[in-house]
This record gives structure tokens, sequence and C-alpha cells, in this order.
């Protein structure tokens, strides 16, 4: 995402305020908990220390380079985790944090959510980790969130919250609603006891499927007979 435009940051920064503001409203976020980074062209975007989404203007969003420096406002206290992971993460270029109530359960008792239900695939692997616990801010922290990141476009904090990743805001939100989505449905799974387990190779058909959609392809394999394709038009 190469933001180096003047105006394209100016842009930028209003769809981040959205987004910050539509974490709330969709239930995923409460008050001035979570934070949001996206890539620029030399650095990255990150929303401020303690400051609530609604009275937050887009000039209030921090820019920041991978050294550690910003400009303007003090930055979110996540700014370790957001530095890294898009540091070390080349395939995405938003990261969104929230402490979003049931994933947030799960990450209570340190749950790895597994593969009860084939849309955990979305996350990029046949579970969505859980990271070890580690005081909020710091370097320690950072280091586990990458480790439940590797191969994963989400994971859980251990008694924290979730972390969603995208190339845009808006795949983003949408995933970090789906983690919270998943985190429901689990717990409420559990309260019948363990949910049966969707076997690995079911979850890489599931993901390869996924993936085929994503470039806009249906969800059959290639070769397949029995798809769905346009109905021929009747000669004029």
């Amino acid at each position: 995402m190469d933001m180096t435009d003047t105006t394209d940051i100016a842009t930028l920064r209003r769809q981040m305020l959205e987004t910050c503001r539509r974490m709330n409203s969709s239930g995923i976020n409460q008050g001035t908990a979570g934070n949001l980074s996206v890539r620029t062209g030399t650095g990255f975007l990150i929303t401020p220390s303690s400051m609530p989404y609604d009275t937050m203007t887009p000039e209030d969003l921090v820019e920041m380079d991978f050294d550690g420096t910003y400009a303007g406002h003090r930055p979110s206290s996540e700014w370790r985790f957001h530095r890294d992971i898009l540091k070390n993460r080349t395939d995405i270029d938003v990261v969104l944090h929230c402490h979003s109530i049931y994933a947030t359960t799960l990450a209570c008792h340190h749950r790895t959510i597994p593969s009860f239900h084939y849309m955990t695939g979305v996350a990029g692997g046949t579970t969505i980790r859980c990271a070890d616990y580690a005081t909020f801010g710091t370097q320690a922290l950072s280091d586990a969130a990458l480790k439940a990141l590797d191969g994963r476009l989400a994971c859980l904090l251990g008694q924290h919250g979730q972390i969603s990743l995208g190339k845009t805001l808006e795949h983003a939100l949408w995933l970090a609603i789906e983690v919270e989505t998943l985190s429901r449905m689990y717990v409420q799974a559990l309260t019948l006891g363990e949910p049966p387990i969707l076997p690995d190779d079911e979850m890489e058909r599931v993901i390869a499927q996924m993936k085929r959609m994503s470039y806009g392809h249906g969800p059959e394999a290639e070769g397949s007979n029995d798809i769905a394709r346009p109905r021929a038009r009747p000669p004029e």
C-alpha cells in the first residue's frame, strides 16, 4: 500500500477513523480499548493512546516509522506489535486489535479455537491460536503475537483480546467480526461438551476452496464436471 501522496494520506486517515468507529458500533470494541494501524509508504499510521473514537479526528492519527519514532500525539501503547507485525508480515497492510467479548472470554482461558466449524479456516489455518500472556505494550507481547500469527491472519492474545490482519481496512474489520462470531459459537458449543473437530485434510480442502473464491472463482476444484455456470444466452 503506497500512500506517499498527501491526498491519499488524508483519505486513509478518514477511512481509518471510520473503521475505528465501526469497531465500536459493531460491538467488537468498547470505549478507548483496541487500536488500528495501516502501512504507508515509509512507515505506518496508528491510533493515538487513550483517545475516544467519537471525539478523535483524522489528524489525531499518529505517523510512526519502523524505528519507533513518531510525529503528533503519543501512539497507542500497543505500537510495538503493530510495528513488528507490519515489519515482518509484508503480505498484509492492516493490523486491527480489539477486546471483543467472546474472543476475550476464550483468551482468558488460553483457549485456541480448533476447527470445530469450517469457517475457522478464514484465519488461514486449521486453528486460531491463542498467544501466551504478556504485559500489554511490551516487547514480550509483540513476540508472543508474532509467534501465534505465524501462517495465520488472526490470533487471540492470552487474557487480553484478539488481533486480525488484512490487506485492507475492510478485510481486517470483517475478519475481526468473524473471529468474534466463531468465538461466540465455540463458547456456546462448549456448553454441550467438547464439539467434534474437523480433520486436517478436510480443513485443507476448505482453505483451498476459500482461496479459490477469494480470487473470484467458484468453490469447485478445477476439472469438476458439476459446476455453477452462466446460463447460455438465447439466440437473437
